[in-house]
């Protein structure tokens, strides 16, 4: 039953959710299985091509919206790992004219282990990827300006 209200609450959207959450759907599916399948130099390759079309997106469409419709869509997709989502996230606010800054951190676990995580920044605060302690996390080198 709960299926049919959330299809029913899909369709009562306004067109523009709509079409952002569907936008959402294909690009976090795209990056998983661009994770799984690609070395992660191309698949950069390609989302810095992905990233600069702008030919869809000619309304505004605001970062907290994003991240509302990364998390949304996160929800339904088994297996999303944080890199997947901060890369989506990335795409969808830079095709929407904004800029922000991908970071990947890691930190030394409880037990020794090595852990990553990604987040995405946007005007100096977490727009997605938020951790209570992601100050544990060391930032890796920004990916701005690699060369590809």
């Amino acid at each position: 039953m709960s299926k049919i209200i959330r299809l029913f609450n899909f369709f009562r959207m306004g067109v523009g959710d709509r079409h952002l959450l569907i936008m959402t759907l294909v690009i976090l599916a795209t990056m998983r299985l661009g994770l799984w399948l690609m070395p992660f130099r191309t698949l950069l390759k390609v989302l810095a091509k992905i990233s600069r079309d702008r030919s869809q997106t000619t309304n505004q469409v605001s970062v907290g919206k994003i991240a509302w419709a990364v998390n949304a869509v996160s929800r339904y997709m088994p297996g999303v790992k944080c890199l997947a989502r901060a890369l989506t996230t990335q795409v969808l606010i830079s095709r929407y004219g904004h800029s922000c800054e991908l970071r990947i951190g890691v930190a030394k676990g409880e037990k020794g282990t090595l852990e990553a995580h990604a987040w995405v920044e946007y005007q100096g605060r977490v727009a997605m990827g938020y951790l209570p302690d992601l100050c544990r996390f060391i930032p890796l080198p920004s990916l701005e300006g690699l060369k590809l």
